[in-house]
């Protein structure tokens, strides 16, 4: 089966909701940017340039986890993906489409797999965040990879993402004590092993590097393609998912969110608030990624932590 993103709602879609239904009202812009992406209908998503494919039964042989955590209360939903030797492999392909570039990439893991070196002693726990609006299958490719490698690895629904719960999203602000409470329970189930990474890409490469700031027992960080600021990441949304929309609109939902969220402006924006608490990481950024472009990549990696 294919997981498609373009079937989970992106950051775009709330956009061509306002087509609909804008009165003009900034809060009313706020409030869908903040609206968990899980509540949205998922025919709505454009279409998107990449397409993951994996056999969907392949996840029946890793338990889910349920665990309450955060301010409101809410369910996150996990699973763990522990070492062994799933024959890991990757083919990939891509090609043209009216002009625009598309990629497939092909994974094949055998599952349940088979015991190797480190089943009785894992090196340790990564944690994998994915991008807004799709969920943890996403991370999946990586996991595997990891988890092959010796690392016990931890997919997880962020809020208002896939089966998580929770009616609003808080871009980081929130979501680092939803992480260090998926720690705490983790440990009293006696499977977290140190030490601890994490890997994230875009909305979770940001959250990735907030939640190091804040908890100490997360060490070694990978950031794929983190946004410099929020603002920035949501007009590049609109040029590249709609282009026909006044940029007008999503200013003003930017403009109304901090106090929707009850933060400063500046808690938004992954620089700000590495300037302020840099942590040290591994930065990578996709030549072609219209979100978070290399040059925005770079604004994250100038005030981060010596040794990134």
């Amino acid at each position: 089966m294919s997981y498609r993103p373009d079937k989970i709602l992106p950051l775009a879609a709330f956009l061509l909701l306002l087509a609909a239904s804008l009165t003009g009202c900034g809060g009313y812009v706020a409030r869908r940017m903040a609206q968990a992406p899980n509540t949205y209908p998922t025919w709505f998503a454009p279409r998107a340039p990449v397409i993951l494919c994996f056999n969907e039964q392949f996840f029946t042989n890793m338990p889910t986890h349920d665990v309450a955590v955060g301010s409101p209360r809410l369910r996150l939903h996990y699973r763990i993906v522990e070492p062994l030797d799933y024959h890991f492999a990757v083919t990939s392909s891509n090609w043209l489409d009216h002009g625009k570039s598309r990629f497939q990439f092909n994974f094949h893991a055998d599952a349940p797999g088979q015991s190797n070196a480190w089943t009785g002693k894992p090196r340790g726990t990564v944690v994998l965040l994915h991008g807004y609006g799709v969920a943890q299958f996403a991370m999946a490719p990586w996991a595997v990879r990891l988890a092959q490698e010796g690392w016990r690895c931890v997919l997880v629904d962020l809020r208002g993402h896939g089966k998580s719960t929770g009616n609003r999203i808080y871009f980081g602000t929130r979501e680092t004590q939803d992480m260090s409470q998926l720690l705490d329970a983790l440990a009293e189930r006696g499977d977290l092993v140190q030490p601890v990474a994490a890997i994230g890409e875009s909305y979770g490469a940001a959250l990735a590097l907030r939640w190091k700031g804040v908890d100490p027992r997360v060490g070694a960080v990978v950031a794929i393609a983190p946004y410099a600021m929020l603002s920035n990441a949501v007009v590049n949304i609109c040029h590249e998912y709609a282009r026909w929309m006044p940029l007008a609109f999503p200013k003003a939902g930017l403009e109304r969110l901090p106090e929707l969220l009850g933060v400063p402006p500046e808690e938004l924006d992954p620089v700000s608030v590495m300037a302020a608490h840099p942590v040290t990481a591994l930065f990578i950024a996709g030549g072609q990624d219209a979100i978070a472009p290399p040059a925005e990549v770079r604004k994250v990696f100038a005030v981060a932590g010596p040794a990134s």
